[in-house]
């Protein structure tokens, strides 16, 4: 218990030195969720006891013996021609404990080059590889630690940047498996090759998710409190003002201190469900408010911010997809396929 109050308080003293807004900084393929169950319901990972390993990629602190041999393999369908793959593999070993291993990358595309006088230069390619070694262990009857190594290699034509981060994972899983909550701090850790000789900051974020199943219950709920390392998540879009001016009087409308306080609880705030049937079919849902407020289109109604995933488990194999509408014109499309060896 003293290691994992340690490592709390190492995460929280973290937060305090780098806190910043996650997609204020570099290499942004580290905020993309590895889990297609985790993404069901619009999550970075989730907590939840028994999962599996490619929910161990977000969270180390849930990796066990139980995962070892398992593979998972992951596609998301981004925007344009950008696609994001995935591997993941668990192992045990008797000395050292309990590993997960994985492989991601993304592939933005191909580009036409062109110099300063308008010549062309040829195609290419830009890319981010993220490679994952995630270490977990049981403290006591109810806690469990993690961390990961994550290098990061970024390839944008001909330009190169390599970075180091590290996550850290504290979770506690009640008795009965009804109640998990996990506290991390991720993408902790700096560039050490840049491209242009200016050193950027990594999407560090310090968040807290949960998960209850209700007794005879066939659901889960869940919530997870982001971005914890920085208050005030609010944006001003200049398409949509949160203060109106009237035309005729010149007269300022601004929302009140009460209503600031609620939207940025909110944009700290997302929820989600997972209902279970029979123990073999999994349906997924879930709601940001902040995704929802920043990507919206004026005057239209749209389903931003929402997210749904469903998933079928068999003996050995799971399948899952999930889609998480970011914006009324574009939607990721996740897929993956988790099986024993």
């Amino acid at each position: 218990m003293k290691k994992a109050v340690a490592l709390l308080l190492f995460i929280v003293t973290v937060a305090v030195t780098r806190a910043q807004v996650a997609g204020m900084s570099a290499l942004s393929v580290l905020d993309m969720p590895v889990s297609t169950r985790a993404a069901g319901v619009g999550f970075d990972y989730l907590a939840v006891g028994g999962g599996d390993i490619s929910m161990c990629l977000g969270n180390p602190s849930l990796i066990s013996e139980s995962l070892s041999g398992q593979v998972a393999l992951g596609y998301v369908n981004l925007f344009g021609q950008a696609h994001f793959g995935s591997v993941a593999v668990g192992r045990h070993f008797n000395s050292i404990g309990n590993f997960a291993f994985g492989l991601q990358y993304a592939s933005y595309g191909r580009f036409e080059g062109y110099d300063e006088n308008d010549q062309y230069t040829g195609s290419f390619s830009v890319a981010d590889y993220v490679l994952t070694i995630g270490w977990g262990r049981r403290v006591d009857e109810n806690v469990y630690i993690g961390a990961s190594l994550k290098p990061v290699l970024s390839h944008y034509e001909s330009y190169t940047a390599f970075a180091l981060a590290f996550d850290l994972a504290a979770t506690y899983l009640s008795s009965d498996s009804s109640f998990c909550a996990t506290m991390m701090g991720r993408n902790i850790g700096a560039q050490i090759a840049t491209f242009d000789g200016h050193t950027e900051s990594l999407p560090f974020k310090l968040s807290v998710v949960g998960s209850y199943r209700l007794q005879d219950a066939p659901f889960r709920l869940m919530f997870a409190l982001n971005e914890l390392q920085t208050w005030d998540l609010r944006y001003e879009d200049p398409l949509n003002p949160s203060s109106i001016r009237d035309p005729f009087t010149g007269e300022v409308t601004r929302k009140s201190g009460v209503e600031n306080f609620f939207d940025n609880v909110g944009r700290h705030l997302s929820v989600g469900v997972e209902l279970t049937l029979k123990g073999a079919l999994f349906l997924r849902l879930g709601y940001s408010y902040r995704q929802m407020v920043e990507m919206k289109a004026a005057d239209r109604f749209n389903t931003s911010g929402f997210s749904f995933g469903i998933g079928f488990k068999a003996k050995r194999f799971e399948v899952s997809y999930a889609r998480n509408n970011y914006h009324i014109s574009q939607a990721p499309n996740f897929i993956s396929v988790v099986f024993d060896l």
